[in-house]
């Protein structure tokens, strides 16, 4: 297995140190591993890259579950693994969709690693559609937000359940209490702690306070909004209403928007986490669903609607900011008998927004659907070569590109829009004409 070439392919010059102690854990030992830091430091990586070199790649058997709290963080990491283009197969497992259309995928795919939520796995485990006797590594990642969850059931079921269970890897941005009893750790296991013992948030993040006149905050987050410009932010708040309502007087005041809570159908939340995630929205709604799991980079500010209902929950929203070496903001908007809550560790600095434009800054990229996908034998190459060929594009003005079974998400400027659905109307790509329109 070439590392190397896996970084080089994933544009990461090295490991972090965390991810050099996690990989030195893992592979040099025998023993369990649990796996402690920050959220944005490269976690999923950490324990992916060790274990695609421990994993036979001539057996077609599963070897490894990877047991997640929630559909995103399944597809994402799903996600990063096929990225690392290391040749293991994978698949990913969750709620929302029927377990029969899951069923008919591992048949087809033959998986040898499988991300999935803890109910929807024993559902495959218990009907025989996932062999339970060649899985040899369990990764519980997020393992302290599972148990909250209230999947010690589920989980102590799917532990009990796997015979030839040889090793796991527990992971988690928080320092747990302890560690529940069904995980059954051998006495050898080893902890890789990179927490910080005193650091709350990291010092990339700098806070500020920004005062609103009145209760309802919607003129004070418009004109924070206006003053950040294009840069990308998060507005958190506690409610699927509330979420809705500030989606939409931000929608009617112009600003290109994501929502996003765990109401929404399965397709809508990953529309919205993929306008936004590619560049096609500056602003995404939403509850704290989106304070963990997602790996989304170059979020530039937080900004807390509504205060955080504890100090975990905040730890935890902050954390999408600043995620490796990058620095953030984190606004916290309070009324008139609002306080910042006490947990709030570090300075605070008032901020006045100052609007750069009363005119919503538009993002950098429009996301195209194009209406053929791996099912049609299109590559990623190939949306390349038709975007640039028939649509008249530039490489440099392609982004994030998905190949789905039947459809391909593009990122493509925004400027650019327009040229492309012209002059791509009608047009083949790999000789069978398609479908190519914006998505809203």
């Amino acid at each position: 297995m070439n590392i190397q070439k896996i970084l080089d392919k994933l544009r990461i010059e090295q490991l972090n140190e965390m991810q050099q102690h996690a990989a030195e854990a893992i592979l040099r030992s025998d023993g369990d591993v649990v796996l402690l830091s920050p959220t944005g430091s490269g976690k999923t990586l950490a324990y992916l890259l060790p274990l695609i070199q421990l994993l036979d790649s001539s057996s077609e058997a599963v070897q490894a579950l990877v047991v997640v709290p929630g559909r995103e963080l399944a597809m994402q990491s799903d996600t990063v693994l096929k990225n690392m283009g290391s040749g293991f197969r994978s698949a990913s497992c969750y709620g929302g969709r029927t377990a029969m259309d899951e069923h008919r995928k591992l048949k087809e795919v033959k998986p040898q690693i499988i991300f999935g939520t803890p109910g929807r796995l024993n559902d495959h485990l218990d009907k025989d559609n996932i062999s339970r006797y060649g899985v040899r590594w369990l990764i519980i990642d997020e393992f302290d937000k599972c148990l909250q969850m209230g999947f010690h059931v589920e989980m102590a079921k799917l532990v009990k359940s796997l015979p030839g269970l040889r090793r796991r890897i527990l992971l988690s941005a928080t320092n747990a209490e302890e560690i529940p009893q069904f995980v059954n750790m051998a006495k050898k296991g080893t902890v890789v702690d990179f927490l910080p013992e005193d650091e709350q948030t990291s010092e990339r993040v700098t806070l500020y306070e920004v005062k609103s006149p009145v209760k309802d905050k919607l003129d004070t987050l418009r004109n924070l909004l206006l003053s950040l410009g294009d840069s990308s932010s998060i507005v958190f708040l506690n409610y699927r209403d509330s979420v809705e309502r500030v989606n939409n007087y931000l929608c009617e005041q112009g600003f290109t928007t994501s929502f996003f809570h765990g109401g929404l159908e399965q397709k809508q939340r990953e529309d919205a986490l993929y306008r936004f995630s590619n560049g096609s929205a500056n602003v995404m709604v939403s509850t704290d669903l989106a304070s963990r799991g997602l790996d989304i980079p170059d979020i530039a500010n937080i900004i807390h609607y509504h205060m955080p209902e504890s100090e975990e929950g905040y730890i935890h929203r902050v954390g999408r900011t600043a995620r490796w070496d990058k620095e953030g903001k984190a606004f916290f908007i309070t009324g008139p008998e609002e306080h910042i809550p006490e947990y709030v560790e570090g300075d605070v600095e008032g901020y006045e927004p100052i609007a750069k434009s009363q005119k919503p800054s538009a993002p950098k990229n429009a996301t195209l659907y194009i209406g053929k996908g791996k099912k049609d034998k299109v590559s990623k190459g190939d949306i390349v070569g038709f975007l640039c060929k028939k649509g008249g594009l530039q490489s440099s003005e392609i982004g994030r590109i998905d190949v789905n079974d039947r459809y391909t998400y593009v990122a493509v400027k925004r400027e650019k829009l327009q040229q492309v659905i012209q002059q791509t109307k009608g047009e083949k790509i790999k000789g069978i004409k398609t479908i190519v329109e914006p998505v809203r």
